[in-house]
C-alpha cells in the first residue's frame, strides 16, 4: 500500500501515486552543475515506493553510492484527473502544495549518463523522495510568487522563489499532461535552485514553503 499524503493536516483521499520531477527548471542550478538549459521541460519520474515521510523518522541513505544529493523543490499534490489541459485548466487540478527533497547518488547517475543510459536508479530508489504534509492550494494567491527554503544543521542551504522558474506551474503542468495523464495523488516535483550538495548522517534538515509551512527531518 502507497504512502498516504495529509492535506491541511487530515489524510488525503488518494494513495500517492507516481512522482513526475522537472529537471533543470531554475537556470542557476542548470550552471551548478555544468548543464545545459534545456529548450522544454526535462520530465522524469520517482515511483510512489520512492517517497517517505520527511518528518516522521530518520531519512536512510544509501550505503556505498558515494554522495547523497539534497535537492529542495516545491511539491504540487494532483486532486483531480489532467489530460491533454492548458495551463489555465491545470491549476484547477492541484489541490494542495508542500515540499519535498529530490535525493540523487550523484557518481551513479554521472556514471549513467557517460553511458547513455537511463538514471531512474540514480532518483528512484526507496527513500529517495521525502515529503512534507500539504496545505491546501487555495492558500497560494500567485503560483509565481512563492517562497521556499531548505536549512540544514540551521545554516541556510538553498533558496527559491518561483517567478525564477524556466517553466511556470500552469505551463509544466499542462506539459506533462500532453505525455502521461496525472492522477488524483500523483505529486509534481517543480525543479530546485542552487545550493544543493551533499547529506550526512546527523544533519539536521528544514523545510520552508512561506509562512505556511515549515517541518523538520534528520538522516538517520
Amino acid at each position: 500500500m502507497n504512502m498516504i499524503a495529509t492535506l491541511d493536516g487530515q489524510p488525503f483521499h488518494q494513495p500517492l501515486g507516481k512522482v513526475v520531477c522537472i529537471g533543470r527548471n531554475y537556470a542557476a542550478h542548470a550552471a551548478e552543475l555544468n548543464n545545459p538549459v534545456p529548450s522544454e521541460p526535462l520530465l522524469f519520474i520517482k515511483p510512489a515506493t520512492s517517497v517517505v515521510d520527511f518528518s516522521s523518522a530518520p531519512l536512510r541513505l544509501p550505503q556505498g553510492e558515494g554522495d547523497v544529493h539534497y535537492e529542495a523543490e516545491m511539491a504540487l499534490l494532483i486532486g483531480e484527473s489532467l489530460s491533454h489541459v492548458t495551463p489555465s485548466e491545470a491549476l484547477t487540478g492541484i489541490a494542495g502544495v508542500g515540499m519535498a527533497l529530490d535525493l540523487t547518488l550523484r557518481a551513479r547517475q554521472s556514471k549513467l549518463k557517460e553511458k547513455g543510459h537511463p538514471w531512474e536508479i540514480a532518483k528512484g530508489w526507496d527513500g529517495a523522495c521525502p515529503l512534507t504534509g500539504f496545505i491546501a492550494a487555495d492558500r497560494v494567491e500567485a503560483w509565481d510568487d512563492v517562497n521556499f527554503s531548505l536549512s540544514i544543521n540551521g545554516q541556510l542551504r538553498q533558496q527559491g522563489h518561483t517567478a525564477q522558474m524556466l517553466t511556470p506551474v500552469e505551463h509544466l503542468l499542462a506539459y506533462a499532461s500532453q505525455w502521461f495523464t496525472l492522477m488524483p495523488g500523483d505529486v509534481v516535483l517543480t525543479g530546485t535552485p542552487e545550493g544543493v550538495g551533499t547529506l550526512h548522517t546527523g544533519d539536521q534538515l528544514q523545510l520552508t514553503l512561506e509562512d505556511w509551512l515549515s517541518e523538520t527531518g534528520l538522516v538517520g
